[in-house]
């Protein structure tokens, strides 16, 4: 979703060792206590984030989201906005102009989310997201009595909560935010209701679970509430302007990842590599048979799948051969010999999530491990509901899933973000653009790398195709992002957009148009992508018969997770070509 760069934050006092300076430099200690100023209210206000990074000092506290206290907040951005501006780049070192963009680059992002996206006053999902508990399940950092005691804090918030969200969300709102709203608020209620509970069952403390079952089932009251709320008081005044015009995506563009370019611009490169991508796509559904169109054949491979008792043991066997591939290839500097556990999705978080990769936060100390979730079948579901979710495991697929999710995607970037000389706010803020775009990429160059063929060119086919419609899906996500929101495309056209050009079923076609509406960021999975391939061209052309494409990857993944455009600026000597991000 949108807040992959404002996911990642720190508190100032625990890393004030790692701020950067030149002794002696007043305007470097100015950037230091600026910088620590900042990050350390920014987490004060966001204390379930410092949560995720592994800062558990923050653990049973969530972000008031009173009136009094988000005028605070976004007085203190524009403050801090301002302070920033007005320093003295020259007069830095560069690592801390680099890390003075990026700390901008947040204050901008959160800028436009107080002041174009209105997140807070025509948003309900932005507070029925917020009471999240999960937090405390997925990670044993501390005992499981110690971490029901940060859920009862939340939970017991739960009342004021609700009562904010009420007071600060306008009279008519938009209907597809009212309706995703109700939707998950029902789910975190039979989430609390069911799955807490039973994560809770070995716990011995009769007090303690008393303690919790009260606070839970207020909760789950607040929840079923707060839905019912939405469902007779604003949703029959809703509304469907949701779109937020061209100048105010132009400026979504540049607040968070430092993009200049014109949303006609990008639509049009983004209309030029669908059609492009629909060749390729054609071309690999021949090469298996060409008697049959695509779309079907594609539907065909999908039958080649594990078993249900063998999903999980299967990507562990494959994932294993996909990191095997990466090193014999030296595609990538895998700087551990640490594995991600392939495990099933925990039952508490299967209604959400088809395959997921979590890794630990920066910071976390105590649950270091890295989980490749994969969500299996259910064993009271009927067979065709088996049947269908496995062919969304079908091999191929499942391939680019864990190249995606594992290596040399995400976790190969956690791990080579971690071991980094990145500093600790390059750690911390990243991009959208970047976290995707990596993790997307490397679908399509360990193809272009060879992967999957085995001297098999059907094989490989399959390979291309399944990646092909990958690729399709993103490149459908950019053009509905900008038609919906600069070019007023409805829900309607939308869903037809992505069964017309990707392939999608209608309700999975719905699904992703309904998420454009909230999440214009959802282009940046393919800008994201096509920027880095436009990065290691540059770079190859720069460095001659120096260039390989491991030294590529592990520059670009050695200077955290920036906005590309300032991966740019780190990595490419010639500075008439910085700009041509595309």
């Amino acid at each position: 979703m949108r807040r992959i760069a404002g996911f990642l934050l720190l508190l100032f006092c625990c890393l004030q060792a790692a701020w950067p300076g030149t002794p002696g430099s007043d305007t470097e200690a100015k950037f230091a206590r600026l910088s620590g100023e900042y990050v350390d209210g920014y987490l004060a206000w966001r204390p379930q984030l410092g949560t995720d990074l592994g800062l558990h000092e923050f653990d049973g506290r969530m972000t008031d989201m009173g009136q009094a206290s988000l005028t605070a907040e976004h007085a203190r951005l524009k403050r801090f906005a301002k302070d920033f501006a007005i320093l003295d780049h020259d007069a830095i070192s560069a690592d801390a102009r680099h890390q003075c963009r990026l700390l901008e680059v947040s204050i901008q992002n959160e800028l436009f989310d107080f002041d174009d996206m209105k997140s807070y006053s025509t948003n309900p999902m932005t507070y029925v997201s917020a009471l999240d508990v999960n937090i405390y399940l997925k990670r044993n950092y501390a005992p499981l009595s110690q971490r029901l005691r940060s859920v009862i804090a939340v939970e017991r918030a739960a009342p004021k909560h609700f009562a904010n969200a009420r007071a600060n969300l306008v009279e008519s709102l938009p209907k597809p935010y009212i309706e995703l709203a109700i939707a998950i608020a029902n789910g975190a209620a039979d989430f609390l209701a069911k799955d807490l509970m039973e994560a809770a069952k070995d716990v011995n403390d009769l007090a303690l679970i008393t303690q919790l079952k009260a606070a839970n089932d207020g909760a789950i009251a607040e929840f079923r509430g707060f839905s019912d709320w939405l469902a007779k008081e604003r949703l029959p005044k809703a509304h469907n302007r949701y779109a937020l015009g061209r100048e105010r995506y132009q400026r979504m563009l540049w607040a968070g990842e430092l993009v200049d370019l014109s949303p006609e611009r990008i639509l049009a490169v983004g209309l030029q590599e669908l059609k492009s991508e629909k060749v390729k796509f054609a071309a690999a559904a021949s090469a298996i048979d060409s008697t049959k169109a695509a779309s079907a054949i594609f539907k065909m491979i999908q039958l080649d799948h594990p078993t249900e008792a063998g999903l999980v043991p299967d990507v562990r066997k494959r994932v294993e051969s996909i990191r095997q591939f990466v090193l014999d290839h030296g595609l990538v500097t895998i700087p551990s010999e640490v594995r991600a556990l392939v495990k099933e999705t925990p039952q508490f978080d299967r209604a959400t999530s088809f395959a997921s990769m979590r890794s630990p936060g920066p910071f976390e100390t105590q649950a270091t491990e890295a989980f490749y979730y994969i969500t299996p079948v259910e064993p009271n579901w009927a067979p065709k509901q088996k049947e269908e979710w496995l062919t969304a495991f079908n091999h191929y697929t499942c391939d680019l899933i864990s190249i995606h999710e594992a290596y040399p995607g995400h976790y190969v970037q956690f791990l080579n973000l971690n071991a980094s000389k990145a500093s600790r706010v390059e750690k911390i803020f990243g991009s959208y653009a970047f976290v995707e775009g990596w993790a997307h990429y490397t679908e399509q160059m360990m193809l272009d790398e060879g992967f999957g063929t085995d001297g098999d060119p059907v094989r490989a086919a399959k390979y291309r195709l399944a990646q092909s419609e990958d690729a399709l899906l993103r490149l459908c996500r950019l053009c509905v992002s900008i038609k919906t929101h600069c070019d007023n495309m409805s829900v309607d056209e939308a869903t037809k957009f992505f069964e017309d050009n990707c392939f999608l079923e209608p309700k999975p076609a719905q699904h992703e148009a309904l998420r454009g509406t909230f999440d214009p960021g959802y282009l940046y999975y393919t800008l994201g992508k096509l920027q880095i391939l436009k990065l290691r061209r540059d770079w190859q052309a720069q460095e001659g018969s120096a260039y390989s494409l491991r030294r590529f990857h592990d520059q670009v993944l050695s200077n955290g997770m920036p906005p590309i455009r300032l991966l740019r600026e780190k990595m490419l000597k010639n500075k008439a070509i910085l700009g041509e991000i595309l």
